[in-house]
């Protein structure tokens, strides 16, 4: 359905860090800078980017917005939200673990990103 999400980002590079960090646990490759100091994680799934506003305004997290990376075990989404602590990132909500609704089990972490965004580590337990 997607084909790419970008994230507003203050500081590029320390955002780079943040989710070099986290997305490095879920096995990703670390972003690479363009020529208009952009970064870009490619996959054959999508695209991952981050970029200062084009507007020249400060970035910042939407309110109730979410972007949730996919994890392939509920242990990487532990490792996924202390990786993202440890790199700058603020713990938000409840901390990881199981949430039931709708007749699915997901196990679910929060975090902000440097920017304000929030985003979230989520694998579905069948």
């Amino acid at each position: 359905m997607f084909s790419h999400i970008m994230l507003g980002a203050n500081d590029i590079e320390k955002s780079k860090e943040f989710y070099d960090a986290i997305l490095g646990v879920l096995d990703y490759k670390p972003g690479v800078i363009d020529e208009k100091g952009r970064c870009f994680y490619y996959e054959k799934s999508g695209i991952f980017s981050l970029s200062k506003p084009i507007d020249g305004e400060a970035a910042t997290g939407g309110n109730g917005s979410t972007i949730g990376f996919r994890a392939k075990t509920t242990d990487l989404v532990d490792a996924w939200h202390a990786a993202g602590l440890a790199a700058g990132g603020k713990a938000i909500e409840d901390p990881p673990g199981l949430r039931e609704g709708g007749g699915m089990k997901l196990y679910l972490a929060y975090l902000r990103d440097p920017s304000g965004n929030k985003i979230c580590a989520m694998h579905v337990i069948r």
